[in-house]
């Protein structure tokens, strides 16, 4: 193994990212776990500079899509992660969280639908089916004298 492949993150068999995209910060963890919580910084906040990254150009529109508001306008990524208690759980966590948008993003998109139309049976079902609705209806009003 070379020694740029040791820092590079294989996504799929056409894309990987360089380690030096990724940056980590820890931050203190809200919710319950006592003195843990006050004392120790678990969270991961993790930032991926994608638009440094030498993504396909399509890839890169559907991850910025995918990604939301977790995506800013400089082509940066936010994930935090929490989950977990320890550090190092939660690091990983969010590096997996980061792999999987990025792997959904390289999904082709689907094809776009071809519009049909109704079959003879299917649209003859639903004129009979509202016109017995009408007749129901009908026989529920009030009858009407001369």
């Amino acid at each position: 193994m070379t020694e740029q492949n040791k820092h590079l993150i294989r996504i799929t068999n056409r894309i990987s990212i360089h380690e030096n995209l990724l940056e980590e910060s820890f931050i203190r963890s809200s919710g319950p776990g006592g003195q843990n919580v006050n004392k120790v910084s678990t969270a991961v906040q993790l930032r991926f500079a994608a638009s440094q990254a030498d993504l396909p150009e399509d890839v890169y529109a559907r991850l910025m899509s995918l990604a939301g508001q977790r995506a800013n306008k400089d082509g940066e990524i936010l994930i935090e992660a929490s989950r977990f208690r320890s550090q190092e759980k939660n690091r990983e966590d969010a590096r997996n969280r980061m792999i999987a948008l990025i792997v959904e993003a390289a999904k082709p998109p689907p094809p776009p639908r071809r519009k049909t139309k109704p079959t003879k049976g299917s649209v003859e079902r639903r004129l009979k089916a509202k016109s017995g609705r009408s007749d129901v209806k009908k026989m529920r009003q009030r009858i009407k004298s001369d």
